[in-house]
C-alpha cells in the first residue's frame, strides 16, 4: 500500500460504511440533513417557547420576533451539524481515497463543529461548550477507566462538586458584576444576602432596620396572642395564626451585627433551607411529570406512585442541606471573628457540599466544575495574568464534540446513554446503522459493544429509508 498509514486504514468506503443503505452519497446526506433539520427544529421550538414562557410577561412584537429568529438560527445551526458531519466523511474518504481512524468520525465531526457553531449565535457558544465538555470529560474518563488506565473513585462525584461549589460561592460573594448564568442558581438556593452588594447596601442602615424589626415583632406578637384569645376563628385562620406568631419569634431571635441578612440567624437559616427544599420538591415532581407524560396520559393511576417515590425527596434534601449548612457555617464564622468576609464561602461551601451525597450526580459535579474552571480562567484574563485567547471557546466545543461522536461510532459503551440517544433522533437512526464492522480491525469490538447500547438503551438498528 502507499505510504498512507496503512494499519490505520479502513478496508471499506463511505457507501459501505457510512451508508450501507444508499449507494448515493447525495441521497444519504440529503436524507440526513432534512431529518436533522425537522429534529432540529422540534428542539429549538420547544426551548426558545418555554424560555419566553418563563419571563412571565406578555410577550411584545419585539420578543416574539427574537424568538422566531433564535428558532431559525439555532435550528440552522444544529441541523447543519449533522448534515456536515456525514457531508466531510464522504469528502474526505474521496479525497484521501480511502478512511481510517481519524476520518471515520473525529475530524469530520471537528470540522462539521467548526463550520455549525460559526452559524450560532455567540451568546449561545458558551453554553453550548460547556455542555458538550461536560459529557466529553465524562466521556474520556470512561474510556480511560474501560481500558483500565485508572479505576473509578469512590464518591469522586462529590469530591468534585465540593472544589467547585466552594470557588463559585467564592466568586460569588466576592465578585460584585455577577453575569453568568450560574450565579442565578446560587442565589437562588443560598439567597441574595450573602452578595457583596447586598452586604453594602445593608451596612448603612442594617441596624436601624433590625431594630424597627424587633419592635415591629413584639408588637405583631401581642396582636396575635389577643387574636388567638378569641374563638371566633376558624382552624385554618387560628393555624395561619400559629404560623405567624412562631415566625415572629424567629425573627426576633439574635442576629450578629456582621450577618447581613435582616431578622435572626436561626429565621435566617430555617427559612432559606425550607424555601431551597421546596424548590427541589416542585422541581423534582415536575422532570418526572413531564418526562413520564404519555405513561402518565395512557394509565393515570401512576400519578400517585410517582410522586409518592421516596427518590422524589433527594433533590430537595440536597438543596435544603446545601442552602442550611452554607448558612449555618457563614453564620458561626461570623459570629466566632466578629466581621463578615468572602473568605468565609470557601470552608461554608466545602461542609454544605456534605448535602451532594443524598443526589450524587456526575453531570453536576461536572457542570459545576467546568463552570469554576470558566470562572476562574476569566478573572485569570480579567487580571492580565493570562492572555485572552478569542477562538478557545469555539477550538474547545469542536474538539469535545469531535471526541463525543468519535467515541458514539468507534467505542458507543462509554458514551453516556443519554447523548447517545440524542444523536440517534438527531440522526433518525442513522448514527446505530451506520457499519461497524469494518472498524473492528481496530480491536476495540465496535459492532459487539453497539448491540449491547441499543440493547440497553432500547434503540434499534433496523431501520430502512427511502434515501
Amino acid at each position: 500500500m502507499p505510504v498512507r498509514l496503512s494499519k490505520f486504514a479502513v478496508d471499506a468506503t463511505c457507501a459501505e460504511y457510512s451508508h450501507p443503505w444508499t449507494s448515493s452519497c447525495i441521497s444519504s446526506n440529503a436524507g440526513l440533513g432534512l431529518h436533522s433539520l425537522e429534529e432540529s427544529l422540534r428542539i429549538y421550538t420547544t426551548l426558545y417557547l418555554f424560555a419566553l414562557l418563563m419571563k412571565r410577561k406578555k410577550p411584545t412584537k419585539e420578543d416574539i420576533k427574537k424568538t422566531i429568529l433564535g428558532i431559525l438560527q439555532s435550528t440552522a445551526f444544529l441541523a447543519w451539524s449533522g448534515f456536515s458531519y456525514s457531508l466531510f466523511i464522504c469528502c474526505l474518504s474521496r479525497l484521501l481515497g480511502h478512511l481510517n481512524i481519524l476520518t471515520v468520525s473525529y475530524v469530520p465531526s471537528f470540522l462539521s463543529s467548526l463550520t455549525a457553531i460559526l452559524i450560532e449565535r455567540p451568546s449561545r457558544r458558551p453554553l453550548l461548550c460547556l455542555y458538550v465538555a461536560n459529557v466529553a470529560t465524562e466521556t474520556l474518563f470512561r474510556m480511560g477507566v474501560w481500558r483500565g488506565y485508572f479505576s473509578p473513585i469512590p464518591k469522586g462525584e462529590v469530591y468534585i462538586f465540593a472544589v467547585s461549589a466552594a470557588v463559585l460561592l467564592y466568586f460569588f460573594r466576592s465578585k460584585v458584576n455577577k453575569q453568568d448564568s450560574i450565579y442565578k442558581i446560587l442565589r437562588l438556593i443560598i439567597g441574595p444576602y450573602e452578595e457583596t452588594e447586598y452586604a453594602v447596601k445593608k451596612d448603612s442602615h442594617s441596624k436601624a432596620s433590625f431594630e424597627s424589626v424587633e419592635d415591629n415583632s413584639i408588637e405583631e406578637n401581642n396582636d396575635i396572642r389577643k387574636k388567638c384569645k378569641k374563638n371566633k376563628f376558624s382552624i385554618l385562620q387560628k393555624s395561619f395564626e400559629t404560623y405567624k406568631y412562631l415566625i415572629n419569634i424567629l425573627k426576633a431571635r439574635s442576629r450578629h451585627a456582621s450577618c447581613p441578612h435582616p431578622y435572626s440567624c436561626a429565621h435566617y437559616i430555617l427559612t432559606g433551607s425550607a424555601r431551597a427544599f421546596s424548590y427541589g420538591i416542585g422541581g423534582q415532581l415536575a422532570l418526572q411529570l413531564i418526562l413520564q407524560f404519555k405513561k402518565l396520559l395512557r394509565n393515570p393511576k401512576l400519578i400517585k406512585t410517582t410522586i409518592l417515590r421516596r427518590e422524589n425527596l433527594n433533590l430537595a434534601i440536597f438543596l435544603g442541606g446545601c442552602s442550611g449548612l452554607f448558612r449555618v457555617i457563614s453564620c458561626l464564622l461570623r459570629r466566632t471573628f466578629h466581621k463578615d468576609s468572602h473568605i468565609y464561602a470557601i470552608p461554608a461551601g466545602f461542609i454544605a457540599s456534605m448535602a451532594f451525597m443524598t443526589y450524587p450526580s456526575n453531570v453536576i459535579a461536572l457542570y459545576f466544575m467546568w463552570k469554576a474552571l470558566q470562572l476562574l480562567w476569566n478573572d485569570a484574563v480579567e487580571s492580565g495574568k493570562v492572555p485572552e485567547v478569542k477562538w478557545f471557546m469555539i477550538l474547545w466545543y469542536c474538539l469535545s464534540t469531535a471526541l463525543l461522536f468519535h467515541a458514539a461510532i468507534i467505542e458507543p459503551q462509554n458514551l453516556r446513554s443519554s447523548y447517545f440517544k440524542f444523536l440517534y433522533n438527531m440522526s433518525g437512526g442513522r448514527i446505530a446503522v451506520m457499519s461497524r464492522i469494518p472498524l473492528d480491525m481496530f480491536g476495540l469490538e465496535s459492532s459487539k459493544n453497539l448491540k449491547e447500547v441499543l440493547r440497553k438503551t432500547h434503540l434499534t438498528d433496523q431501520i430502512s429509508y427511502s434515501f
